[in-house]
């Protein structure tokens, strides 16, 4: 069997040296050393100031929003995860959906100054697939309504933009480091942050809102991670260029192979440096891609309807907002198997499948 993605996995003695390290000292979470190197090493790699290694990638978003204190209103976008509006939900905030962009499958900047109202204190937006948002026009209309700026840079580890890591984008952007991810964890997350001042802030949110015994502060939540996440994330940082590089191969494959008379594919930000963490194709109807999904499915290749559906159309969202891109583009869009090890025999077979699917009735 072909899934979407297989979870790379480092050097199983290198892993298990850390964990013995981990048994003879008996400290396995609350910020031990393994998670403060790993934080460093992070910090140092993305070069940014402050990060906050934790638990998940949906935790952080929650965490984002409560250290900015994001109330009312948040314009978001509807081709994301649903970890992106749930967050927004759980912080008893009000998503307010504008819709994407037909061409990158970001939220789409020009609609959102028409969304904006008294209500609204914070633009959520997801850099889809990794593809940067259009971070400047983004930003400017932040500064102009004195809204704060949230990225949901979940895909966007190892992508640079103008030269520096797309995660140093906004008030706050949020990484996951989920297996599925091009850099893991096995689960977690980061904040990365842009204001030195929320530092105590955030580090005492992740922890409950307290130090020690007797010092508390406010109502925080669990958002630590412990030695043994850390660990892996040691192991892997060190391949993430040979990960990236590893799945620009397969990458290349399909669009060598695959055929864009019929397919289409969001197109890339310029002056960005791509990670490669997803191979989006966009069928001409949802009913040819449910067809291309059966005739993979026949050779055991399991790809991922991936946005699918729409957020904004999710039944227990507060208010419906007409996104008619997102609506059409969720229904049609598909994402193909891509890893680190897939053989390029297995990505020609899958390009051929899905090409002979095309074009027979």
């Amino acid at each position: 069997m072909i899934n979407v993605t297989k979870t790379f996995l480092p050097d199983q003695e290198k892993y298990l040296q850390y964990v013995r390290e981990i048994w003879d000292r008996g400290y396995l979470t609350n910020n031990g050393p393994l998670l403060q190197e790993l934080e460093s090493e992070l910090k140092g790699y993305l070069n940014v100031d402050h990060l906050y290694f934790c638990g998940n990638g949906t935790i952080v978003l929650q965490l984002a929003i409560k250290a900015l204190e994001i109330n009312g209103e948040v314009i978001t976008t509807p081709f994301s995860y649903c970890a992106t509006s749930n967050a927004i939900l759980w912080e008893k905030c009000t998503p307010v959906f504008v819709d994407i962009d037909p061409s990158t499958f970001n939220i789409n900047p020009d609609l959102i100054e028409q969304a904006i109202t008294p209500a609204t204190t914070a633009i959520l937006a997801t850099h889809v697939y990794g593809n940067p948002c259009d971070v400047e026009k983004i930003e400017q209309i932040a500064k102009k309504h004195n809204l704060k700026v949230v990225y949901d840079a979940a895909h966007a580890f190892g992508v640079t933009y103008k030269g520096k890591s797309l995660l140093s984008y906004g008030d706050i952007s949020t990484c996951s480091f989920h297996a599925t991810k091009v850099f893991h964890t096995i689960e977690g997350g980061a904040l990365i942050s842009n204001h030195p001042e929320l530092d105590q802030k955030l580090t005492l949110l992740r922890a409950f809102g307290h130090r020690g015994d007797e010092s508390y502060y406010f109502a925080g939540i669990n958002g630590k991670n412990s030695e043994f996440h850390a660990a892996m994330g040691l192991c892997n940082l060190p391949h993430v260029e040979e990960i990236i590089a590893a799945r620009k191969d397969v990458f290349t494959i399909y669009d060598r192979l695959l055929n864009w008379d019929i397919l289409a594919k969001p197109t890339h930000a310029k002056d960005m440096v791509y990670n490669y963490a997803y191979y989006p194709v966009v069928f001409p109807s949802e009913t040819v891609m449910k067809k291309v999904m059966e005739d993979l499915a026949a050779e055991e290749i399991i790809p991922r309807r991936y946005f699918y559906p729409s957020l904004n159309t999710l039944p227990f969202m507060p208010e419906y907002y007409a996104c008619p891109v997102s609506e059409d583009i969720s229904l049609r869009v598909l994402c193909l198997p891509l890893y680190v090890g897939l053989p390029s025999q297995d990505v020609e077979h899958i390009s051929n499948i899905i090409n002979k699917s095309l074009l027979s009735p």
